[in-house]
């Protein structure tokens, strides 16, 4: 690296380092090929935490990352190494999740860094989610370094893994380095490599502040804290920031960096990675993407923001008691600060009062949100059986409405026509499972448009298919059809004209608006016997027999009964004329009628989520 004079030792000063040894980059990859356990040896080796306090995946600060084993939220770390030339940089590492859910928090770290380094498993090789991954990195004209992990496995193909690398994601496989996350094998190689590769910020603190929020989280004592990178300029306690967004003005009260701790600085100026407490009580204030200037000295135009995020599953959220409805309300409203991707609007239902109406990225986030929640912020929550967008064509008047909530689901006389969305899903498998996973697409109503051998080993097939076949089981068979094997990704494509049906769920006789769904048509009477199958399955039984009943307009088209807890009338009654016996047991057949009539079911929380699953064996991914 040229050395500096002191004229532009001067100008890129900045206060506690160099903008010349600053380097921001983030870990990309198909999920489990290791981003967080090679995190984990970055910190280590970083020494910024204490041996005896080394644990895995130290940055996923979440039970349920931890528990499922996967990232979920990226989390960016500031790390100090001292080159081989002697000089100490400061190296801002953002970790980012792997799965496709998750892909808009990926776009969230690919923005706010110059470098990405790109994990390929020894094992596994190049997956879908990896070309998806590398293509939003070179979207945003990121230095890309090809790094092979897990190289200590019995399985690991290192000289394969390399030809995919070449092959597949048009990188120099010679030059991809090789690291064992688990052992550490590697890392300082890694660590020269990024600094000698990646190329340091740009930006003077000269210029006016111009920094872009990429998370934030809020703590109860000191409201939200901003995480931020500064592009321009520097930002430092007493001094007044606006919000670019909705002009909204703070004074700074601390700044600092991420070491796993928020530690305080003086500042911070271009190039940094860090945090700003400004006192901001007002959650709605701070939106993911904002850019933030200073009042005396401002920007004239707002840093290029994220891409929106789209929604492609709808449910709705109800608190289990309706008047912790306000609680509700607050908990979503600090979720949606450390979430920006869910989108969510009020909603109403008669069965369960009020709501929200959410947009997830998939079913993983889904539940992942539901379980933040309860988790979290204490929230006894039911969630409805989610739905994707769909596109209806009204008759006469030929206006077009999008609906993804059934309620809102027309009188099927009016409709003229219906569109679903479909998506471009590719998988890459090996040869063995190319029959089992074709028959699984196509009994998804998937049309194949591509096939692909990538080598002599794999092969990549891309289908087109209805988003709604995909939400429920699909990635579960895909996974256990190809033993694990093959990898998923998918993009929205367009709407296609489809046959629609609203399906009803009766209890009693009583329809639950919470529990109706949208569904194709032709399969409806299979989804209908399923959901009753499973809410008998989940339902608490009565002293009453209970109908479970699926219906589509005034057609029923599945059913089933939960038998009534029965007490033996007849224990006490030794011998005697049968008489005696029927009138005991036609008493008690009038009690039960006149319960049914005033009875009321309770549905638990269980028997809403029992609607979400395939089957009742089925495990969250």
């Amino acid at each position: 690296m040229p050395a500096l004079n002191n004229e532009a030792r001067s100008e890129y000063i900045l206060g506690m380092h160099d903008i010349a040894r600053t380097r921001n980059f983030c870990i990309i990859a198909h999920i489990d090929h290791g981003k967080s356990t090679l995190a984990d040896r970055f910190i280590e080796r970083a020494k910024i935490v204490d041996q005896r306090k080394i644990q895995m995946q130290m940055l996923d600060n979440m039970d349920i990352e931890r528990e499922r084993g996967i990232t979920i939220k990226s989390q960016a770390v500031t790390l100090s190494y001292v080159a081989k030339d002697g000089l100490e940089y400061t190296l801002n590492l953002v970790d980012t999740p792997g799965h496709v859910d998750f892909s808009y928090e990926v776009s969230r770290a690919i923005s706010s860094c110059e470098g990405a380094i790109l994990l390929v498993d020894a094992t596994q090789g190049v997956e879908a989610q990896t070309l998806s991954n590398m293509y939003m990195a070179l979207e945003h004209d990121l230095e890309i370094l090809p790094v092979i992990n897990k190289i200590d496995m019995p399985a690991a193909d290192i000289d394969e893994t390399r030809n995919q690398i070449s092959h597949d994601l048009g990188l120099d496989g010679d030059e991809a380095l090789c690291v064992s996350g688990k052992l550490g094998t590697g890392i300082d190689e890694l660590f020269e490599a990024i600094v000698a590769r990646v190329p340091c910020p740009k930006g003077s603190p000269g210029e006016p502040l111009r920094a872009l929020i990429f998370d934030s989280h809020y703590d109860p004592y000191r409201g939200v804290v901003v995480h931020m990178r500064v592009f321009g300029g520097k930002v430092k306690p007493g001094m007044k920031i606006r919000l670019m967004y909705n002009d909204s003005e703070y004074e700074v009260e601390e700044t600092g960096y991420f070491k796993l701790a928020l530690v305080k600085s003086d500042e911070l100026t271009a190039g940094d990675v860090g945090y700003f407490i400004a006192g901001i009580k007002t959650v709605s204030d701070v939106r993911v993407g904002d850019t933030v200037t200073g009042v005396d000295n401002p920007a004239t135009e707002p840093l290029p923001g994220f891409r929106e995020v789209k929604p492609v599953v709808y449910s709705s959220i109800y608190p289990m008691d309706t008047e912790d409805y306000a609680e509700l309300k607050v908990a979503m409203e600090k979720l949606k600060l450390n979430d920006a991707s869910l989108i969510y609007d009020k909603d109403s239902s008669a069965a369960l009062g009020f709501g929200f109406r959410c947009g997830f990225l998939g079913m993983l986030h889904l539940e992942v949100v539901q379980e933040r929640l309860e988790r979290e912020y204490g929230q006894a929550i039911i969630m409805t059986a989610p739905s994707v967008r769909y596109r209806l064509t009204i008759t006469h008047s030929g206006d077009v409405v999008i609906i993804d909530n059934p309620a809102d689901y027309p009188d099927p006389s009016r409709i003229e026509a219906a569109e679903e969305p479909y998506i471009k899903a590719q998988i890459i498998t090996p040869l063995a499972y190319i029959g089992n996973l074709m028959t699984l697409c196509v009994n998804k109503r998937g049309s194949q448009t591509g096939f692909t051998h990538l080598d002599e080993k794999r092969v990549e097939m891309t289908f087109e298919m209805p988003l709604a076949e995909v939400l429920f089981d699909f990635y579960d068979k895909l996974k256990s059809t190809s033993r694990g094997y093959a990898s998923f990704d998918y993009e929205i494509i367009d709407y296609r004209p489809t046959e629609l049906s609203k399906l009803d769920i009766l209890i009693n006789s009583k329809p639950v608006d919470a529990l109706a769904q949208l569904v194709y048509r032709p399969s409806a009477m299979e989804r209908g016997r399923k959901v009753c199958e499973r809410l008998k399955d989940s339902m608490s039984r009565q002293q009453f027999k209970i109908a479970i009943q699926a219906a589509i307009g005034g057609s029923i088209v599945a059913r089933e009964t939960v038998n009534p807890l029965r007490k033996d009338v007849l224990a006490k009654c030794y011998g005697g004329d049968i008489s005696r016996k029927r009138k005991l047991l036609e008493k008690q057949k009038e009690g039960k009628k006149r319960m049914k009539m005033v009875g009321d079911v309770e549905l638990t929380q269980e028997s809403f989520m029992a609607v979400l699953r395939e089957n009742e064996n089925d495990d969250k991914r």
